[in-house]
């Protein structure tokens, strides 16, 4: 039986099977629904929603006649950032792969710089900063929260600017003629809080991929920090390396 816990129960039935059916062969049949419903400790119609969200997110396909097993989603857009030839945001990336991008701003406002942020942008601990917080999707399916945090004195601008669409970097470069010339890009692990879980939909908890990104002009200065909390089931980051400077 499956504990709710916050949010839908369908949700948490969705996770609990997303995660199963991962570890599972390709091809390989889901027992009958009554069973399902039994071993969840819940309806048919709730079983059904958890289904049809893995169905159309591609871990699970039905077939007349045969049932409903395993598949593997292909991942058709990567989340990438490039730090060889340039910085592209994630609009920009998205976008040239063919994908309709979303864009939600939660969060757009002059704050006290974080320690944590301060450090990462070597500002002194008195220093403002511009916090943009978006919800980003792809193709109409949740994909991440990013949060970005640039220097206040630096770009004052980008306090009042329309972040509904297009790219920041391409912003920053376009309105301030600014120098991203290097990424440090770090990926862990986290789990989503009930208000995140909420945004993405999954269920509080449930782990996601935090990317965090430092970029810095040409000279070493640090100008945008950000991290993106990822759903993994959905995304992908890739990371390309050049030796030598090719």
């Amino acid at each position: 039986m499956v504990n709710a816990g916050a949010g839908p129960k369908y949700l948490s039935v969705r996770e609990h099977l997303r995660r199963r059916v991962a570890a599972l062969p390709e091809l390989t049949l889901l027992p009958p629904e009554p069973v399902l419903c039994a071993e969840y400790g819940v309806s048919r119609i709730t079983l059904r929603r958890a289904v049809d969200g893995l169905v159309a997110d591609g871990h699970l396909v039905r077939e007349q006649g045969r049932g409903t097993y395993v598949t593997r989603p292909a991942i058709r857009h990567e989340y990438r950032e490039s730090f060889v030839h340039r910085i592209a945001g994630f609009n920009s990336v998205m976008t040239e792969q063919g994908a309709q991008v979303g864009t939600a701003v939660l969060t757009q406002r002059v704050v006290p710089v974080p320690a944590l942020v301060a450090t990462e942008l070597k500002l002194e601990p008195a220093s403002d900063v511009v916090e943009l917080v978006r919800l980003r999707s792809v193709d109409g399916t949740p994909n991440h929260v990013a949060h970005s945090f640039l220097p206040a004195d630096a770009y004052p601008g980008a306090v009042d600017a329309d972040f509904s669409q297009g790219s920041l970097y391409d912003y920053l470069r376009r309105e301030y003629s600014a120098d991203l010339a290097h990424a440090r890009i770090v990926v862990d692990v986290g789990t989503a809080a009930p208000d995140e879980a909420d945004a993405l939909g999954v269920v509080a908890g449930s782990p996601l991929l935090v990317v965090r990104t430092t970029v810095r002009d040409s000279g070493g200065r640090p100008q945008v920090h950000s991290f993106s909390r990822l759903r993994p089931d959905v995304s992908q980051v890739e990371f390309e390396v050049s030796v030598g400077g090719r």
